[in-house]
């Protein structure tokens, strides 16, 4: 399988997947939007992946390339890809599949539980009824016509959406290791507020050992993708 990987930060660790690529032989593609997005042709690849970022979905005027990033995401689902996307990802492609994309009532920032709401997706065969998984973001999105809503948690009423047999979004990061947490409380600790969704660095860090439950669950994730 052909895998192109969309990436939107520098400090992003797309470690996880280059170790699930490359355990199971498949090709990886890394592409980085901000440094300017020329547009892939969807023949070159099979599984695109889209991860988080700090910017918002809606922010084309700060940033242009976001524009040109949504439209080969909308070729993408259109052209039958298999597509999933985590956080901004997420949002994209309720974007471009027609959702609204906007700010949640609360951030969610840290260790925070997800639910499914009981719908079956092949995407999600085998993925718990509930699990904790890292969050770090301020936006949410309404479920696009034709996708359905697969799991909530308590800070936001969407975690994950499906469209069709092979489009995923997820609103939490499963794939976030250690080191690129530590990065993110570092760099963006002014977000850190007393807030009733925002856990304080020390908490946070202190419930590290749940990065294995997670790689578990986006284990699972990834190799219901190979299953036609």
């Amino acid at each position: 399988m052909r895998v192109l990987l969309l990436k939107h930060f520098d400090f992003d660790d797309p470690s996880f997947f280059i170790s699930w690529i490359g355990r199971h032989e498949h090709e990886l593609t890394v592409l980085f939007p901000p440094n300017g997005f020329y547009t892939p042709s969807c023949d070159d690849f099979d599984l695109l992946i889209i991860l988080g970022g700090p910017m918002s979905a809606y922010q084309d005027n700060e940033y242009p390339w976001l524009q040109s990033e949504k439209k080969f995401i909308r070729e993408a689902v259109e052209r039958g890809k298999k597509v999933l996307g985590i956080c901004l990802g997420a949002q994209m492609l309720a974007e471009v599949l027609g959702g609204k994309v906007y700010r949640n009532q609360y951030k969610e920032i840290g260790w925070h539980q997800v639910k499914r709401n009981g719908t079956q997706h092949p995407l999600l065969k085998g993925v718990p009824d509930e699990f904790y998984s890292f969050h770090w973001h301020g936006d949410c999105f309404d479920i696009p016509e034709g996708a359905v809503s697969l799991a909530s948690s308590e800070a936001c009423r969407q975690q994950a959406f499906a469209y069709g047999e092979g489009v995923l979004g997820l609103q939490f990061h499963l794939e976030t290791t250690e080191g690129c947490m530590t990065t993110m409380l570092e760099r963006w600790q002014h977000e850190l507020v007393d807030a009733p969704w925002i856990q304080k660095a020390e908490h946070i860090l202190k419930e590290t050992g749940r990065t294995t439950d997670s790689k578990a669950i986006l284990n699972q994730i990834l190799s219901n993708y190979q299953t036609d």
